[in-house]
């Protein structure tokens, strides 16, 4: 995959917010409501006819879920990871014993895509928006969720299949990939390769011992 986007922490904005319901320092309101702003009034790219979708969960995480890009559920209700993926998504977790005081989630892109199809362009114009949100999030880990993802917080990462389930650092966090949980409904393979990854997930997050055979074969594009 060609990286046609990058985060470069040596060229981070300032840190600015948005309106996010939780935040009671003044300060760091004031951040997430200008910040928010800023994302709504966005016109960098072609991907603006739509509504904005710039968070959900906790204000003062321990992780951040960075996803690829609102769907058509997301853009209804203004919130990430709300659809099908997002129920995916949030069964795993309570699944590990990750409760929603614990994590943030988030996209990559904050505005949806025609026919779902990734914009790199629209990548490009969003990635120092993630970064001022992780900045005011500060979260301890990070997990992302699919290609794109993990390319904006790692460009040196190898293919998906091959990072996902496997520990990494990326902004000088720890950072643990995962298929995207929409590929799930595609293929029983992927489901499966989910499962794995998510039973490592929760032993890298504390959650209990990992009993994936390490002899897993790896899995390969259909």
């Amino acid at each position: 995959m060609a990286v046609l986007y990058k985060i470069r922490p040596e060229n981070r904005p300032s840190p600015t917010g948005g309106r996010i319901a939780g935040v009671t320092d003044a300060d760091t309101a004031r951040a997430w409501a200008e910040l928010s702003e800023e994302i709504v009034g966005c016109r960098r790219c072609s991907l603006q006819q739509g509504r904005v979708v710039i968070f959900r969960g906790s204000v003062t995480p321990e992780i951040v879920i960075v996803g690829e890009a609102p769907g058509a559920s997301e853009e209804r209700e203004g919130r990430p990871f709300v659809g099908r993926a997002g129920r995916t998504l949030n069964g795993a977790l309570e699944e590990i014993g990750v409760g929603p005081d614990r994590y943030g989630v988030l996209n990559l892109l904050k505005c949806r895509p025609p026919m779902n199809r990734f914009d790199p362009s629209a990548a490009r114009a969003c990635a120092p928006f993630l970064l001022r949100q992780l900045d005011l999030l500060n979260p301890r880990r990070l997990v992302s969720l699919g290609a794109h993802a993990l390319k904006a917080l790692d460009p040196s990462a190898p293919a998906i299949l091959e990072a996902a389930g496997e520990p990494r650092t990326a902004l000088g966090l720890p950072l643990f990939p995962m298929i995207h949980p929409a590929a799930t409904f595609r293929s029983g393979r992927y489901a499966d390769r989910w499962a794995r990854d998510l039973r490592r997930l929760g032993h890298w997050l504390g959650g209990g011992p990992d009993r994936t055979a390490k002899t897993d074969p790896p899995l390969t594009e259909p």
